[in-house]
């Protein structure tokens, strides 16, 4: 059987690591899936998605010249094919913008009325970036 990159095989989980696991592939190869590739979503505990001795579909990634192979389980997963649309339904659809409801803003007139709000604006900044820096601080000790 040759190995050549995107040939999808059957395998074996081998042995896992906190890194990826090692598969067991026909012809008494073994192969690697890397953390990365084992789900579409991100995995923190790769013990939650795969078990030793457990049999999964791989694809052959790549080949080095040590002979080594790299495997994918997410990329061996068929995709779901989504029925062809005609031309007037791959245009674009347009859906309406989200409304989000802010009380209108009055313009501050003059000088000071601009400047109070400045201060207020900045005020505001400055409380929420110490009450952030305080509660860092804390979980430092």
């Amino acid at each position: 059987m040759e190995f050549t990159p995107g040939t999808i095989l059957e395998g074996t989980v081998r042995s896992i690591a906190a890194f990826g696991a090692f598969i067991n592939l026909p012809e008494g190869k073994t192969g690697l899936v890397h953390i990365s590739e084992v789900a579409a979503s991100y995995v923190t505990d790769i013990h939650q998605h795969l078990a030793e001795g457990q049999t999964v579909r791989v694809k052959i990634l790549s080949t080095d010249d040590r002979g080594r192979l790299s495997l994918s389980i997410k990329q061996a997963v068929e995709k779901q094919t989504e029925p062809r649309r005609s031309a007037e339904e791959r245009q674009p659809r347009r859906t309406p913008r989200p409304v989000s409801f802010q009380p209108p803003r009055q313009e501050p007139e003059s000088f000071e009325d601009k400047l109070k709000q400045f201060m207020a604006d900045s005020n505001s900044k400055i409380s929420g970036v110490r009450q952030y820096e305080h509660r860092t601080r804390s979980r430092r000790r």
